[in-house]
């Protein structure tokens, strides 16, 4: 358990040390307490927030206002880990001025310590314009759920030599742009390792392989909150979905047979002053 600031210091030496990194996201100030609690390295406020708590079909829905929100409760939560917004799609794809001003607010409004942003070479102007503003960027290549659709669906990108190639540059684009760090997001293994041992910045896999630098997975995939399709590359650590369900459905039974509030749970007046009353 860390005890300590996470800082880009922190994660750099990581990489230097052959330490790995670990991150996850968070949405919440509940969240965040507990990612924090247990020394997580990254938490990351993701707009995958649209699909697991907002009820979006897709990550594309989700705005700037909703991202600071989260971000802000979370941020009340964390006191070590290295908190980062996720930018929201079109919030740094249009104007250089627009770009600057939504990283900006993730970190004066919302006190992140980064922000987050999906695109290969496309993007690297607006690396390079929100990095000399002051703001950290990590980049995120890959598998980019606010661009899927031009992908081609959910799936494992760079399998082919033309693709993986394309990858493999924009990754090192990104590095010269100033991003401190990349997520891989479902590429092959031997990809995201060809990318980790040639970059001087870390990496984050997921469903990368375990040759990155660290990992990340969404929280509700870890714990098991069933929201509809579980990618192959999660890993679940628990049965929360399970676990709740059992729970209402005994709190409805007891509800409904009166079993639930019995004396313990309820409160009394003293005989004499009852008395006053009745």
């Amino acid at each position: 358990m860390q005890n300590s600031k996470i800082t880009l210091s922190t994660l750099r030496q990581a990489k230097e040390s052959k330490r790995k990194i670990t991150m996850l996201t968070a949405y919440n100030y509940p969240q965040g307490l507990l990612v924090d609690g247990v020394g997580i390295d990254i938490i990351l406020v993701g707009d995958s927030l649209g699909n697991t708590v907002l009820g979006y079909e897709s990550t594309v829905a989700v705005t700037m206002d909703e991202m600071l929100h989260h971000s802000k409760a979370v941020r009340r939560a964390v006191k070590n880990s290295f908190l980062i917004g996720d930018m929201p799609f079109m919030s740094y794809n249009n104007t250089r001025k627009e770009a600057i001003k939504n990283a900006g607010r993730f970190l004066k409004e919302a006190g992140c310590d980064a922000v987050k942003l999906e695109g290969g070479t496309e993007v690297v102007n607006a690396v390079k314009y929100i990095v000399k503003a002051g703001i950290p960027v990590l980049g995120h290549l890959g598998l980019t759920p606010q661009t899927v659709s031009m992908l081609g669906g959910y799936k494992v990108q760079g399998k082919k030599a033309k693709k993986a190639r394309e990858i493999i540059e924009a990754a090192f684009a990104l590095q010269e742009a100033g991003c401190f760090g990349l997520v891989l997001e479902c590429v092959p293994w031997q990809l995201a390792k060809k990318i980790t041992q040639e970059l001087k910045i870390f990496t984050i896999g997921i469903g990368a392989g375990s040759n990155c630098d660290g990992q990340v997975l969404v929280l509700y995939d870890l714990l098991g909150v069933s929201l509809g399709h579980k990618p192959s590359f999660v890993k679940r650590y628990a049965d929360v979905t399970s676990v709740v369900t059992k729970a209402i459905n005994n709190y409805k039974k007891d509800v409904t047979s009166g079993k639930f509030p019995s004396k313990k749970q309820s409160f009394s007046m003293k005989k004499d002053e009852w008395e006053k009353i009745s």
